[in-house]
């Protein structure tokens, strides 16, 4: 028996490739499946089944390319109803793979077809568990993220997700393994580890969720505070896994190739938003007016989400180059299928041509330091936890992820300064207001992390995890 994990930092997804006797399970692959065959093939063994622990909101699985390129069924837990061929299980039904067996165990809260798959050894010992989005290292899979499809509210379904986790497994044996579908990072919970592997007796030890004597009203105040909005591009990738997609292959090979003429002709023409995914310091010393920095090397596909509202905007991308078809593959991962070309040869391209180019002003942190005592606009966009837990006085929390509902703080008229953690933040929210007309933005290099290594005066700490 093998078992790997096949983690996405950019997405803190983890999917699985379980092989025994030559028969191979995947469980939650991410949408390019060439990986996984591969796999399968170098085992010399066949793909029997794709597992999918329900109809995910933070990212585009690759369940249907997977089944159209390996003939292997689709299984989904209980109550799903997807608009292709699939299995779909019922409770306790057990699926042979080799010398093991894995058990479908019906868990739902997180959503209501929400399934995590019991590994049983060759001897018929419970060994491992996928959690899918119900039980993650640390914390729980958040209960509002169905509620429109199941007619109920997310106090409703925190309620199911107490019962799943306390009838179908807490009686599990501590030394089982927990493998969840995501770690730190991931907008599915609220407090995710950043281990991406535990057992139960762990979770049972810490994961606040899963307390002995915690009682059912305790769990749903618990799980359901604090809740952030979620991003707004999750209903659209549930209904991407729940009716199917298009290849991302094909996707690839459609983007286009463009020179700098051509390039400022598509974008005028339709409209396209310019992605620029090179690094924050690239970026600054400049970028085509108007474009709006995600770097890749960043937590790219989340930021891509929460910022850009609609999956079917049409995308013109700035890369690095050779990392074109890396960038759309993915955008493609959280359904930003609508790549029509890229910059080929990168922005020295339209440096070469003679177009016109843009910068965004940045300061150290030092320099910051020199000026906090003026009469300047500071501007905090990290997350709210972040900023409860510690901050500047002077800088007021306009976290990235609502930028659009601080517009009218931010100056048109005179100098402001951003900053983040580090500076990757910042900078994306210093291309969105530059873009839009706020041409005295500037960037601190660095961010909090640098600024809390001057003078700069900051809150007193509070641990995150006591906040309420």
């Amino acid at each position: 028996m093998k078992i790997e994990q096949i983690y996405t930092g950019c997405l803190a997804q983890g999917a699985y490739y379980i092989e025994s006797n030559g028969e191979v399970a995947i469980i939650d692959p991410l949408r390019e499946v060439q990986p996984y065959i591969d796999k399968a093939n170098a085992d010399n063994a066949t793909i029997k089944y794709i597992f999918e622990t329900h109809f995910h909101a933070d990212f585009v699985s690759g369940h249907v390319t997977l089944a159209e390129k390996t003939k292997a069924p689709i299984v989904f837990g209980p109550n799903a109803s997807p608009s292709y061929d699939a299995v779909v299980a019922t409770d306790g039904q057990v699926f042979p793979l080799g010398d093991i067996t894995i058990t479908c165990l019906h868990t739902p809260g997180h959503t209501m077809e929400s399934a995590c798959y019991l590994l049983k050894d060759k001897d018929g010992k419970d060994y491992a568990l996928f959690s899918g989005d119900t039980v993650f290292l640390g914390d729980v899979g958040r209960p509002d993220l169905a509620q429109k499809a199941a007619h109920m509210t997310q106090e409703q379904l925190a309620g199911l997700l107490f019962d799943s986790i306390r009838t179908k497994i807490m009686p599990l044996a501590d030394d089982v393994i927990i493998y969840p579908a995501h770690g730190a990072g991931s907008a599915c919970g609220k407090n995710l580890s950043k281990e991406t592997v535990g057992t139960i007796g762990d979770q049972k030890a810490t994961n606040y969720a899963l307390r002995a004597n915690m009682t059912r009203e305790e769990f749903i105040a618990e799980v359901t505070d604090g809740l952030l909005p979620p991003p707004a591009y999750f209903p659209m990738n549930v209904k991407l896994n729940k009716e199917g997609y298009g290849n991302v292959e094909d996707i690839i090979s459609n983007a286009k190739a463009l020179n700098a003429k051509d390039f400022e002709l598509l974008a005028n023409e339709t409209n396209a938003l310019i992605l620029d995914v090179r690094s924050e310091d690239e970026f600054a010393k400049g970028h085509i007016p108007n474009s709006i920095f995600i770097g890749i090397n960043g937590a790219f596909a989340p930021w891509v989400g929460a910022l850009i509202l609609d999956v079917k905007q049409p995308i013109l991308l700035v890369t690095p180059v050779g990392k074109e078809a890396e960038t759309i593959k993915r955008l493609a991962r959280v359904g930003y299928d609508a790549t029509i070309g890229y910059l080929e040869g990168g922005l020295e391209t339209w440096k070469n041509a003679g177009f016109e180019l843009d910068t965004i002003n940045c300061i150290s942190a030092e320099t910051l330091e020199e000026k906090i005592n003026e009469d300047i606009n500071v501007f905090d966009v990290r997350k709210p936890g972040e900023y409860s837990a510690e901050h500047l006085n002077e800088a007021p929390s306009t976290p990235l992820d609502f930028l659009n509902d601080h517009l009218s703080e931010f100056p048109k008229e005179k100098e402001f300064y951003l900053f983040c953690a580090g500076g990757y933040r910042s900078m994306i929210a210093a291309s969105i207001l530059k873009a839009r007309g706020y041409d005295n933005v500037i960037n601190v290099n660095g961010g909090f992390t640098a600024i809390k290594k001057t003078g700069i005066k900051t809150t007193n700490f509070v641990c995150p995890s006591t906040l309420k």
